[in-house]
């Protein structure tokens, strides 16, 4: 019994456990004992949220504490002082601690490797934390391997965005170290995003409850929609067939690869989604308000739009604090081509410490330069109807899924096993066998993608019809979704896809 209250590795606290729901419903029924009193109300989610962190990535969670408290003082140093050179100095320690940490835990590897290719070393890579809490608090944390800390990369962002927000003179400080450790540590967003801005989330701290029916409604709608997009789409069709396929490209055919690719275009999609659908709807049940992270992505007719509807919380932070610093568009063509592939680039490096997210990252790059460049040239000349569009959103999706391969593969030589079944192994004798033996796999997908293509007005109509339902029949549509998804969920627990960055 107690195995549930304390941290596992093999089981990490996730939206799709029943041991979640239970944990948020006890904290629901507390909330309602405190939520008119906004301190109170503040302090029970504060510890509720670290509690949540902690059974998410274990000892780790004190990165989180630290993280907090760097930034909560060094915030309040840089608006308290007058000398432009020490808040300079402030804001920069900010950044240079953040990233420190963030580069140590996802990036030693990578670096270490790289240096003995070069070099011809063999130097080897120790958890220094490990080692620490193991000498100060006798614990037998593993030294030999370096854990990743479930959303370090969000939360170290969103710090970093507090600091530089206060020394442009964006925001003011926040009035207590409880009310900072809150907005950073906020449980729905927490480990995979979306990434919020002090601006945006700090002033409803101080802000008194308030839900509308209306509202309440959407909730529990976003968090149904969630759950039916991870655990009926993206596990369903991850664990029966993309898995397989990515893991052994060689072992079927270029058709299968190609159809896998497609497959994991609409996984990692639900996935991601669907974690950000649920996140918003917790939120607001809880009477906060998250930003939006997806807008129908693959609607997209241009990398351009692509980029303003996928991850939009991240794709709007390296713009604002690493595209905007480096000059924008401001310095030039050949330097704002420069630097989209630079900010393109480390936007990769962000996702993960490998070549290939690198590559991932240098194609969307050299895609928004090459579109940029386009446009200046054809802008007004080509005529936007029906056709250009679908000819542009055809392209468009397909260069996203190609750059997927890289994304999700095991490795280059993986990547290059998949690009070479697709363009010389395709089979296309073994399409109708491969349609038939699949064909519950392609039936979610093609559900996947009639979801996500359905005009936004459609889906707008579909929340509002939810929400003028009586709350019984809510309750009953509820029960019978839950029944049909526990029934769909597979056995083993499927984290996240973006827990890992």
């Amino acid at each position: 019994m107690l195995d549930h209250f304390i941290y596992s590795e093999n089981s990490p606290l996730l939206f799709t456990q029943a041991k979640f729901w239970v944990f948020f419903g006890a904290i629901v029924l507390l909330y309602q004992l405190v939520y008119k009193k906004v301190y109170y109300r503040n302090l029970i989610l504060l510890l509720f949220s670290l509690y949540f962190y902690y059974l998410s990535s274990g000892f780790y969670f004190t990165l989180l504490l630290f993280s907090t408290l760097v930034d909560y003082y060094l915030g309040d140093a840089i608006y308290k002082t007058q000398d432009i050179k020490k808040k300079k100095r402030y804001v920069t320690l900010s950044v240079v601690i953040n990233l420190g940490v963030l580069s140590y835990f996802k990036y030693t590897y990578f670096f270490t490797d790289t240096f003995n290719q070069i070099f011809q070393t063999n130097l080897q890579a120790n958890n220094l934390l490990a080692q620490l809490a193991n000498g100060l608090f006798g614990t037998h944390l593993e030294v030999a391997h370096i854990f990743l800390p479930v959303g370090i990369s969000f939360f170290t962002f969103q710090t970093i965005s507090y600091s530089i927000d206060i020394y442009r003179g964006h925001v003011k400080p926040v009035k207590s170290i409880i009310d900072f450790a809150f907005y950073v540590s906020f449980f729905p967003q927490l480990v995979a995003g979306p990434i919020v801005r002090a601006a945006d989330f700090v002033p409803q701290i101080y802000k008194k409850y308030h839900l509308s029916q209306e509202e309440f409604s959407r909730a529990f709608f976003l968090i149904v929609n969630g759950l039916v997009k991870k655990i009926l789409i993206s596990d369903y069709i991850s664990v029966n067939f993309v898995d397989r396929v990515f893991e052994s490209p060689t072992s079927y055919s270029g058709f299968e690869n190609l159809m896998a690719v497609y497959g994991y275009a609409i996984q990692i999609y639900c996935d991601f989604s669907g974690y950000t659908d649920i996140a918003i709807g917790v939120a607001l049940l809880l009477g906060f308000r998250l930003p939006l992270n997806f807008n129908s992505p693959y609607q997209s007719t241009s990398i351009t739009d692509f980029w303003r509807r996928w991850h939009i919380s991240l794709s709007s932070w390296l713009r604002d604090y690493l595209y905007i610093p480096l000059g924008g568009n401001r310095k030039g063509n050949s330097r704002t081509y420069v630097n989209l592939l630079i900010t393109m680039l480390l936007g990769g490096l962000w996702h993960g410490a490998h070549m290939r997210f690198v590559i991932w990252g240098g194609l969307h790059g050299l895609a928004l330069a090459f579109h940029k460049l386009w446009s200046s040239f054809f802008k007004n000349k080509v005529k936007e109807n029906f056709a250009t569009k679908l000819v542009a959103g055809f392209i468009t999706f397909h260069f996203v899924c190609f750059c997927w391969i890289f994304f999700r593969a095991n490795s280059m030589d993986a990547v290059y096993q998949m690009l070479l079944q697709i363009s010389t192994n395709f089979h296309y004798e073994l399409i109708n066998e491969v349609l038939k033996a699949y064909s519950n796999i392609f039936i979610v997908m093609l559900i996947g993608y009639a979801l996500h293509w359905t005009p936004s007005s459609v889906k707008l109509n579909v929340s509002n019809a939810f929400a003028r339902t009586p709350d019984y029949v809510k309750a009953f549509m509820l029960i019978c979704i839950a029944i049909f998804l526990f029934q769909m969920k597979s056995s083993e627990i499927q984290p996240f896809i973006y827990f890992q960055f």
